[in-house]
């Protein structure tokens, strides 16, 4: 015997009425993840040992840079996600809803820092 309200199975949604889309996005990031790490890292790794200047260069193509902002936003989001989720299931009560806030706060600031971050090595090289 389930408890689900019978439209809210229909649906797709749970009690807080956003699951279904909690869901999606932690998968779209992961794939974005899976998609974005390897070209990460082997752009990183070819970096290992280069001056200042040549990975500012690099870092300054507009495909690169574009790459980049995508492997940061989607990082960002989907460890927010993650976090929110720890927090859901391990934490309760004020402090589950001053972690959540702090969580949010800390990664779009995060994502902002980076985002500058990129936005000024290709708008000043």
């Amino acid at each position: 015997m389930s408890l689900v309200n019978p439209l809210a199975r229909a649906k797709g949604l749970g009690s807080a009425k956003d699951g279904t889309g909690h869901w999606w996005s932690q998968r779209l990031t992961a794939v974005a993840l899976a998609l974005l790490t390897p070209w990460f890292v082997v752009f990183a790794v070819g970096l290992l040992g280069a001056d200042q200047a040549t990975v500012r260069l690099a870092i300054a193509q507009p495909f690169t840079a574009t790459l980049l902002a995508a492997f940061v936003l989607s990082l960002f989001w989907h460890a927010q996600l993650g976090m929110q989720v720890v927090v859901e299931d391990y934490i309760h009560g004020a402090l589950e809803v001053v972690l959540q806030i702090a969580i949010k706060f800390a990664y779009a600031l995060a994502a902002i820092a980076s985002l500058l971050a990129i936005g000024r090595i290709v708008f000043t090289a």
